[in-house]
């Protein structure tokens, strides 16, 4: 079956809505697309099922609470095969954020916030450099963020 057979656009309405606006209620989703509250209710029920919305956060501006910090890391391991192993160790360290299993000369890709360099120097050396499996790592710290924003699944 093919993936998208059981979403249509009024489905596709309602995410663009939500992405652009997490907060929307309901009721003023289904005015701007013509259906019911619980028309909306119903489908985003449905793509929670499908497991095409996973969860809802909130998107923070860490630097305003004291965290500067946003770094990349390529990651290079023992062994391609560590993959699974070593990004359960990378999920049980507050400060990793993302973990991509990726092409390339790396084997992960990972996204990194902390609160300045030196912290930046403590997460990398005590905490993710001695998860078993790492061989060694790259750093590339983030000056600027200019873009971060979804895709866009429907035109208006």
């Amino acid at each position: 079956m093919d993936k998208n057979s059981e979403i249509d656009n009024t489905d596709l309405q309602i995410l663009s809505l939500l992405m652009e606006d997490a907060n929307m209620p309901y009721t003023e989703i289904g005015k701007r697309i013509y259906v019911s509250g619980g028309t909306v209710h119903v489908r985003m029920r449905k793509m929670e099922e499908l497991g095409i919305v996973k969860n809802a956060q909130l998107n923070i501006d860490y630097s305003k609470l004291g965290w500067d910090i946003s770094a990349f890391l390529g990651i290079y391991l023992d062994k391609s095969s560590l993959y699974g192993e070593v990004s359960k160790e990378l999920e049980k360290i507050p400060e990793v954020v993302n973990v991509h299993y990726t092409t390339g000369i790396y084997s992960i890709f990972a996204k990194i916030i902390c609160k300045d360099t030196q912290h930046l120097r403590q997460v990398l050396h005590d905490k993710i450099q001695k998860v078993s499996g790492i061989q060694r790592t790259e750093t590339f710290i983030s000056l600027e963020e200019s873009v971060n924003r979804p895709i866009p699944l429907y035109k208006q």
